[in-house]
Formats: C-alpha cells, sequence, structure tokens
C-alpha cells in the first residue's frame, strides 16, 4: 500500500476515538503542530518522546488504532501526532472531572496548580489559554487568571529538563504538545472587553458569527482554520509545505510566543469591519477569511519548530 493511502486509511480509524469537544485548535490543527514537531525531532529525542508515550493511559487504545500496514516509524510518528490532542480528549472522559469557576474555565484554588501526573483525573481547562486582556471602548481590564497556559508551559518544561519521574514527565509532556499549539493560536492569549462585555469575550468564544446561519463563534472559525474532523491525515496535507520565519523560530520564551498571538488578535483578528464592538453577529469577508488562514499556517508552522526545539534542547 502506497504511503498516502495507508495515510487515509490511518485518518478513518483514527475518527472512532478521536472525537472530542472543540477547544484550542480543532485536532488538525494541534496534530499539524506536532507533526512538524515530529520531522525537525533528532534521533534521539524521537526515542525519548515514544518511552514516554508508551505510559499515556490511552497509548495502548492509539496504536490498536492504527493500521497495521504502517510502518513503526509511522506509528510512532502517529502517537506523538495523536498525543497532542490528548489534554482536549479527557474533557470527554467520564472519569475526568471539571474544577474552577465558571464551568471550570477559571481557577480557583491550590488543585489549579497541582502538576502531579496521571492520577489527577481533574480537566484544567484554565491551562488552555491566558486571557491577556484589552479594550477598544475603554472599558475597565481585568488581569489574566493564574494559572494559565503561560505558567503552565514553563512548569512542564521545568520538569522535561529535571530528573522527575517518567511517569509525571509523561504527563507534562503531552500537556506540553498541546499548550505550544494552543498559545500560537490568537484567540487563545486575549480577551476583548467592552461596554457589553465588562468581563472579556473569553477570547472571541462570546462574539457570533453569520454565515447564515448565525450560531458559529470567532473563537471557533480560527480554532478550524487547520481543518475539521480530527483526522490525522488533513492535518499532515495542512501542515505539508508550511515553512517557519527562521527569524523567529529560534525563540524559545513562551511569554514572547504569547505576546506575538496577543499582538495578532488586535491588529488581524478583532479587525473592523468585518469584526465590531460587542457580541455580533458578525459576518466574515472573504478578505478577512484569506487572511486569516495565512496567519494560521504561519503560527502552525512557528509552533511546530518551537516545540521541537524545546524537546530536542531541554527533555531529559
Amino acid at each position: 500500500m502506497k504511503k498516502s493511502s495507508r495515510l487515509i486509511a490511518l485518518a478513518f480509524a483514527c475518527v472512532c476515538f478521536l472525537s472530542v469537544p472543540a477547544y484550542g485548535w480543532f485536532g488538525p490543527g494541534h496534530m499539524a503542530v506536532a507533526y512538524i514537531a515530529y520531522q525537525n525531532l533528532s534521533p534521539e529525542a524521537k526515542d525519548r518522546v515514544d518511552v514516554l508515550l508508551r505510559l499515556n493511559p490511552d497509548y495502548n487504545k492509539w496504536r490498536a488504532s492504527l493500521p497495521t500496514s504502517l510502518s513503526e516509524d509511522e506509528k510512532r510518528m502517529m502517537c506523538f501526532m495523536i498525543a497532542a490532542t490528548w489534554p482536549d480528549a479527557i474533557k470527554s472522559k467520564p472519569d475526568y472531572t471539571d474544577d474552577g469557576l465558571q464551568g471550570g474555565n477559571v481557577p480557583d484554588g491550590a488543585s489549579s496548580w497541582k502538576n502531579i501526573g496521571y492520577s489527577d483525573h481533574l480537566k484544567h481547562k484554565y491551562w488552555h489559554f491566558v486571557d491577556l486582556p484589552f479594550t477598544q471602548d475603554n472599558t475597565k481590564l481585568e488581569p489574566a487568571p493564574k494559572p494559565n497556559a503561560l505558567t503552565q508551559i514553563k512548569t512542564f518544561r521545568k520538569v522535561l529538563a529535571s530528573t522527575k519521574s517518567d511517569a509525571l514527565k509523561s504527563y507534562d509532556l503531552v500537556w506540553l504538545l498541546h499548550l505550544v499549539g494552543d498559545v500560537h493560536q490568537p484567540l487563545h492569549c486575549t480577551a476583548r472587553f467592552g461596554k457589553t462585555q465588562t468581563h472579556g469575550d473569553a477570547g472571541g468564544n462570546f462574539v457570533k458569527l453569520c454565515s447564515p446561519p448565525c450560531k458559529d463563534e470567532l473563537h471557533a472559525f480560527w480554532d478550524g482554520l487547520p481543518g475539521d474532523g480530527d483526522s490525522p491525515f488533513i492535518a499532515i496535507s495542512f501542515a505539508k509545505g508550511l515553512s517557519a520565519d527562521p527569524a523567529l523560530a529560534g525563540i524559545a520564551d513562551a511569554a514572547v510566543w504569547i505576546d506575538e498571538s496577543f499582538q495578532l488578535a488586535k491588529s488581524s483578528v478583532y479587525v473592523n469591519p468585518p469584526i465590531g464592538l460587542g457580541a455580533g453577529p458578525f459576518t466574515l469577508t472573504d478578505d478577512y477569511k484569506s487572511a486569516a488562514l495565512q496567519i494560521a499556517k504561519a503560527r502552525v508552522a512557528l509552533g511546530g519548530v518551537r516545540l521541537a526545539n524545546i524537546l530536542n534542547t531541554e527533555l531529559k
């Protein structure tokens, strides 16, 4: 079987267990970041992440879903890609529970900070983003809650570079794969405050779009730019041919990555027109959609190369 045919077969095989609620990039976006990262990993890093991913409670399910026609190298790559979706997948698992306030999206205490590995069955939804605030109408701002994506990326990197147990490193690795992708999505790094949304718009989740019908959200539009359907084949199709800006790819500071996304949100997401003040609904123009797709491609490429840099240089 040709490689492309094997990947198509895998795409259908994976749908049965990869269907998860939409958070962060949709499944293909996270897997595209991971695919690019994998292409840039050293052989030593590939071997190390393979050892750690085998400790994930869903690893055997990932492996069992893959067509037997795939090579061992392809299976390892695909498991790495699928692992990047695990922090979203747990949101639909019955043995994982919401914690925090506002449906689990706001941290509320010591349990929000804990990093104990797979014995932790909290969903930690607030780890997926950092709501840097801004306003276009002088509305009073509220600081971004902590912990958030930035605090956790720092925590997980520190653990991966340490002599902590492989069990903890496995948990932190899958979260890091996911969060590096999240913070390269502009709407995971901002909240717009306004007179009709005095506590923020949750990264565009409270901004309605009208296609018609008027049922979509601005955040979901940006999440879906690399594709939808949770298929690794879609992710690979999106990621192939993408290249990261070499002047930016070497930046290792996650705070800089987040500020890049924040600035893009202000300059290129909340563009009026078509995105005016308030909750909408708004209708996106073809020019807006085209520009957004180019931004998504650049951010996925950067996220993938930066993720690989972390694993190549910091993972022990």
